[in-house]
């Protein structure tokens, strides 16, 4: 394997080691809890730390099948059938997509729950439109519920859900709350039933990091959660000293993965950046007549490596 493609795989490597490290750490309750009292109208207004509280379980990170039949699992008890989410035989269902991050959170009446999923995205894609992934996403989590949060006919039990999308380096800072809402065409009839169970939040970070102030006090705090300029100490005083979020060892230990892997990524992006620079520089020398002796001796390969560079770009252009 030649140097440049080593580095493409060491930072591909690190690049989903960084994005499982992210997961872990907006899976944390303390930072779910600040995105709920900014995205779910339920919470404004709360104490973050009160929220915390109101979540159920530990969140499901990365374990959740997205396709349809597979995000829940039957299994029996007791000769009772019992539906939940499917967390099992991951292997099975290796290389499927997942949801990034599931939830239930009780209400503040203690009694009803809605279902929450976060979803980390590292830019705006390309090669779909994020808000359709989006919609698919919410109607998952509405279409899985059946056997399993209400069972046959009883719609009314369907829980509220929030697909809760995070995405960095974007141009500006933005959030949006997409949802249903009745437009009347003739007539003004109220037709029964809930318009607040699906609910999308698109939460835009900008690439630098914002003032913090009521308005981007989230941005401010995922920001610096995900930033991959931060030191560890920075992320660590802005995470523990501005949001009074307790960092306890494993979120410290996860916080320095992130930095050293993002550290990692970048050195490796240079090494990419400086092997495709040599690359040119021996294949513009090849293509003005240099022999592989000559142009090893003005560069730092030997001439096997330079016969490959050029037997490589002659087998692509073939």
């Amino acid at each position: 394997m030649n140097t440049e493609l080593k580095n493409v795989v060491k930072a591909t490597d690190k690049d989903a080691q960084y994005d499982t490290s992210a997961k872990r750490l907006l899976g944390q309750k303390s930072i779910l809890a600040h995105i709920l009292v900014k995205a779910v109208d339920e919470f404004k207004g709360m104490n973050p730390k009160d929220v915390v509280n109101c979540i159920e379980g530990t969140p499901h990170i990365s374990t959740i099948p997205v396709e349809p039949g597979l995000t829940n699992a039957a299994h029996e008890k007791n000769g009772d059938r019992l539906v939940g989410f499917n967390t099992e035989n991951e292997d099975i269902n290796e290389g499927l997509v997942r949801f990034d991050i599931v939830f239930y959170v009780r209400m503040k009446d203690g009694l009803s729950q809605i279902i929450i999923n976060v979803e980390a995205q590292k830019d705006e894609p390309t090669g779909y439109e994020i808000l359709n992934r989006a919609v698919f996403y919410v109607s998952r989590l509405i279409s899985s519920q059946k056997e399993r949060d209400f069972e046959n006919s009883s719609y009314d039990d369907i829980k509220r859900v929030y697909s809760i999308w995070v995405c960095m380096n974007m141009n500006e800072s933005s959030m949006s709350h997409v949802h249903l809402t009745k437009e009347d065409l003739i007539g003004s009839y109220e037709w029964k039933g809930n318009l607040d169970l699906l609910n999308i939040i698109m939460i835009g970070l900008a690439k630098n990091l914002p003032e913090h102030d009521e308005t981007y006090e989230l941005h401010r705090l995922l920001g610096a959660l995900l930033s991959k300029e931060l030191t560890i100490d920075e992320k660590l005083n802005i995470i523990g000293n501005e949001y009074d979020i307790p960092i306890e060892e494993n979120f410290r230990k996860d916080v320095s993965v992130m930095c050293n892997l993002s550290q990692g990524i970048k050195e490796d992006g240079i090494a990419i950046g400086e092997a495709r620079k040599e690359e040119k520089i021996i294949l513009n020398m090849h293509n003005n007549g240099f022999t592989a002796e000559q142009i090893a001796m003005a560069t730092d390969k030997n001439v096997e490596e330079v016969k490959a560079i050029i037997a490589g770009k002659e087998s692509a252009l073939a």
